[in-house]
Parts: C-alpha cells; structure tokens; sequence
C-alpha cells in the first residue's frame, strides 16, 4: 500500500469520533469531549507525520479507492500538506477550547459530533486527489457547518446567519460542481495531478477555462470575507 494513504487516517479518526459522540449523545457526554480532543490530538499527529514524509519522499498522491474516476485518493505537497498542519492545529484548538466552555452545557455531544464531521470534511477537502472527492468534502464541509450554526436554533442572530451562509453556499456548490463536470470533460480524468500537468504544458481547452472561473466563484463564495 502507498505510504500516501497516511493523510487519510486523520479525517479517519475525526469521523469515528463524530459517530461515537452521536451514539453515545448526551448520557456520556464528557466521555464524548475527552474522545474528540484525542481525536483531534491525533489527527494533528498524522498531519505533522505527513509533513516529515513529505520532506522526505517528495510529492506523490496514492490511488484511487473507488471506480471510474469517483472516490478517496490523497494528494500531498507542499500546498495540501501546510493546509493539513493549519487545520488540524486550529481543529484541535477549537475542539479543546468547546470542551471546557461547554461542560454541562445541553446537547454538547450534538456539538462535539458536527464539529469533529466539520473538521475531517476539511481535512479530506484540503488533501482531495480527484474532483469528485473534491466536490463531495466540499457540500459535506457546509452542511456540517450549517449544523454548528444553528447549534442554538432559538437565537435570531444565527438563524439569520445561516439562511445567508445557505444561500451562497449552495450557488457555491453549484459552481464547483460544474466546474468539476467541465474539467472532466476537457482533461477525460477526474485526478487533479493529472490536470495540473496538463494544464502547465498549455493543454488547456475553453471548456478548463469557463471551469477556473467558476472554481473562483464557488471560493469567493466559501470565503467568511464575503461580500468584501
């Protein structure tokens, strides 16, 4: 097996955790926050493991698990390994920082479980080696995070929030998605390494262009920085 299948393991760990705190829910509930720290712990330890094997085997990207060009492949450099540090650095902050402030708090198993799914939905997005994982991590990071929004469903202020953050995340998503049906079609493969290349011998049909411009739509529109 590719020793490029390491990054998976730390969304891997983050979704495990994210089931066991909606099983376990409310009746274990600081049981649950101790698992998501771990969790959280761990997965920054794969991502610094895959920075060290970066250094030393150079870029690469594993196989694909899946068929016709659909399912998880990990694609590591430079760019995707920095994003994988950062993440599960802040992920890791932000899971220990909601244990202590909401011990006691109602539904805190709910929270740790969408905010542990957020974070490996990022983590595969950031490390994504084809479009379709790309696209897939993408919605899966939005609806997690449309879930977190409305952890206090009463509160005015962000179920107002979240209708905005719904609105522009799904004409987001629709560009993406597009974007990733055209540069199929233009490059007949779904490996982002494989576009690369081609894209940087010049091989670069009108259809891959209409396709960059709507990748930068859909990451203008996942920005918080929005409309700005």
């Amino acid at each position: 097996m590719s020793p490029y299948v390491l990054p998976l393991i730390a969304p891997f760990v983050l979704i495990l955790s994210a089931g066991l705190s909606w099983w376990l829910s409310e009746r274990h509930s600081r049981l649950v926050a101790t698992i998501a720290e771990i969790a959280g712990v761990l997965a920054l330890a794969v991502a610094l493991a895959s920075s060290v094997m970066l250094v030393f085997l150079g870029p690469g990207e594993s196989a694909l698990f899946g068929a016709a060009g659909i399912g998880l492949s990990t694609r590591l450099d430079a760019v995707s390994v920095t994003m994988l540090v950062l993440v599960a650095f802040v992920g890791w902050i932000v899971v220990r920082y909601s244990r202590i402030y909401l011990d006691g708090e109602p539904r805190q198993s709910t929270f740790n479980g969408w905010l542990t799914a957020a974070l490996a939905a990022v983590l595969v997005l950031v490390q994504a080696g084809n479009l379709s994982q790309l696209a897939v991590s993408w919605i899966a990071t939005s609806l997690c995070l449309h879930r977190l929004l409305l952890f206090y469903p009463g509160r005015i202020a962000a179920q107002r929030a979240a209708r905005k953050k719904l609105f522009f995340t799904r004409i987001g998503a629709a560009s993406l998605i597009t974007a990733a049906v055209l540069l199929t079609l233009a490059f007949g493969t779904t490996d982002i390494a494989a576009i690369n290349a081609a894209a940087r011998n010049g091989d670069a049909p009108l259809l891959a262009v209409s396709a960059t411009i709507l990748v930068a739509i859909a990451a203008l529109l996942k920005s918080a920085q929005f409309p700005t």
